[in-house]
């Protein structure tokens, strides 16, 4: 099957199933690898790339189509979309772009919606640019233009103010590069730097984080240097800030009471003993393999356990918890664009309460003395910084605290806490407080 019919596929199943991106994508691909890998390569770019811009896209679209999009079968939505994505953001020619799409809904099976389509992309490749909102309406065109629904937008542009807001619609739309922290129980970053030198890969260290590497374009991760041999993980420098400003003492044993997928558990385990757990007991499964995988699995131990219950005495004491909350992942949508368009305003309150029941219960299990770094991957105060002064004001026993600066080390930080945001930095969005038990 070629590219685009993959790329239909991929799309096709995602809107059915209401699945991640990212999972089918990386299911698909390593159930029926393509014979080049470039199509690997161009199969994802159509896949997030016509996610990444659906409103953009769809908003084109509904113009020559004579039914509802919500009301076409799901392969040939997906097609449209391929097909209009190339068109409007790539350099493939337009004809070929046409004549590819319509090909590849054939190769998927569907011939009989083939003039449906040939007919709408053929009048989409026919018009001078691509189509927008007025920009009179500054809500609906950015909506349009950046693909994000019109809450979020109204939302940001009120919180951070126009420059800004776009400044994080457009960071979505960006394709992130990969990034891994060093294993620090197996070596340095500056040595890891170096070995991937040698082995041919153009990798420079990240802008703030004194763990990360960024990598260049590789293909297939596990057949990078450091890989098999545990040397690495991948980790968004943003996230990796948060284990870095926790700040946790070495001999500290840590609850991490959200873990999965378990990319600052292993972060964690690089210096201390750790106990994981999270709700869903198939997820530890990711975790113990990445530990093993990074030879950490003597320091940590995984456990299935709901947040919001009491910790099993049997675990024994711990000196301080991470509690890196469930979120509407706002801060993640340039990695998981699917999500833009299934969240609603109402998750951010209902997650928030969620939020608070976890974090009540977690702070029963810091000792005097002792610290909570509770982390978040939205950019939404709600879930954030006034989730964490509304936990202070109740709890007078508990302050927020930064770590000692660190010459070194310039994290970015508002007030007592870091916050990172989408946009030219190239982050996710990110909001953590290390919080201190007093009494």
């Amino acid at each position: 099957m070629n590219a685009r019919a993959t790329a239909i596929q991929v799309l096709s199943r995602v809107r059915a199933t209401d699945a991640y991106l990212n999972v089918v994508l990386d299911t698909v691909l390593s159930e029926s690898p393509p014979a080049d890998p470039r199509d690997a390569g161009l199969i994802t770019e159509l896949a997030y790339g016509a996610t990444r811009r659906q409103l953009a896209l769809d908003y084109a679209i509904t113009r020559f189509a004579d039914r509802k999009l919500d009301a076409l079968e799901d392969k040939v939505l997906a097609a449209l979309r391929v097909g209009a994505y190339q068109i409007f953001y790539t350099r493939v020619p337009a004809r070929a772009a046409v004549a590819e799409t319509v090909q590849a809904l054939k190769d998927v099976g569907l011939v009989r919606a083939a003039g449906f389509v040939n007919a709408i992309l053929r009048k989409l490749s026919s018009l001078p640019s691509q189509p927008l909102p007025p920009e009179g309406d500054l809500v609906e065109y950015l909506s349009v233009r950046e693909s994000h629904p019109k809450w979020l937008v109204e939302r940001w542009l009120r919180q951070f103010g126009r420059e800004r807001a776009e400044a994080m619609l457009v960071g979505n739309n960006q394709t992130p590069p990969v990034v891994i922290r060093a294993n620090s129980a197996k070596g340095t970053r500056d040595a890891l730097l170096e070995q991937l030198r040698e082995a041919g890969l153009e990798v420079r260290p990240t802008a703030v984080s004194p763990v990360g590497i960024v990598l260049p374009p590789v293909g297939r991760l596990e057949d990078v240097y450091g890989y098999a041999e545990g040397l690495w993980q991948v980790q968004d420098e943003a996230a990796q800030l948060v284990g870095v400003y926790g700040d946790i003492p070495e001999t500290a044993r840590v609850l991490d009471a959200c873990a999965a997928p378990g990319g600052k558990a292993c972060h964690l385990a690089e210096r201390h003993e750790v106990v994981a757990t999270d709700l869903h007991a198939n997820k530890l499964r990711k975790i113990e393999s990445e530990a093993k995988r990074l030879e950490l699995s003597a320091r940590l131990r995984a456990e299935a356990h709901d947040a919001t219950q009491p910790f099993p005495e049997e675990w024994g004491g711990f000196h301080a918890l991470l509690v890196d909350a469930p979120c509407s992942g706002l801060g993640t949508l340039r990695r998981h664009p699917e999500l833009r368009y299934r969240r609603k305003q109402e998750d951010i309150g209902r997650l928030a309460v969620l939020q608070r029941r976890i974090l009540e219960n977690c702070q029963e299990a810091v000792p005097p003395g002792g610290l909570l770094v509770y982390a978040v991957c939205t950019s939404e105060p709600q879930e954030g910084q006034d989730q964490v002064e509304m936990f202070l004001r109740s709890h007078p026993e508990w302050t927020a605290e930064p770590p000692v600066p660190h010459e070194a080390v310039k994290l970015p930080l508002t007030q007592a806490y870091l916050r990172t945001l989408p946009g030219p930095e190239g982050w996710d969005g990110f909001f953590a407080a290390r919080l201190r038990k007093l009494y």
